[in-house]
């Protein structure tokens, strides 16, 4: 699959933390070290309610992530869906299938979990990011997604 060889997925652990946040800053160019790690104690705290997913090659290299949460009648849907908060494969791997099998283990676990729907947000302009999800099989939702400053107005 890759050029270190056949992927392995397992669950994200805490001692994951510090290589997520640094394939994350190598893909968004930021270090989001406080929310990899709140995200990861919800996740790993709340099981029920999260899917975390690691991808590792080699001699258990980890090359890829995934956290969604799960979620149970927000907005008045009646099923379980999950949102996908972050998902990153180590730009050195990319293109080689990786984020697609990443993707794919994430979906088996949710399945797991009786979630009928998987949605995400994505930057209008990452061409890239929107590219890959629409491979996937991904497409607009029927929901616009509206947003208020919360400052204050005059």
């Amino acid at each position: 699959m890759t050029q270190g060889g056949e992927a392995r997925f397992r669950a994200l652990r805490p001692e994951d933390l510090q290589r997520v946040v640094d394939i994350d800053a190598l893909i968004t160019g930021r270090r989001r070290g406080r929310f990899f790690e709140k995200r990861l104690e919800a996740a790993l705290a709340y099981p029920k309610g999260f899917a975390t997913v690691a991808a590792e090659i080699g001699e258990g290299r980890l090359v890829g992530f995934a956290i969604a949460r799960i979620q149970e009648g927000e907005f008045g849907v009646d099923r379980k869906t999950a949102v996908i908060d972050v998902i990153g494969v180590d730009p050195c791997l990319g293109k080689q299938g990786l984020g697609r099998a990443l993707l794919q283990a994430l979906e088996a676990k949710l399945a797991a979990h009786e979630v009928s729907e998987l949605r995400t947000q994505v930057d209008w302009n990452n061409r890239a990011m929107l590219g890959f999800l629409a491979g996937a099989g991904f497409a607009m939702a029927h929901r616009p997604v509206l947003e208020c400053a919360t400052s204050a107005r005059d």
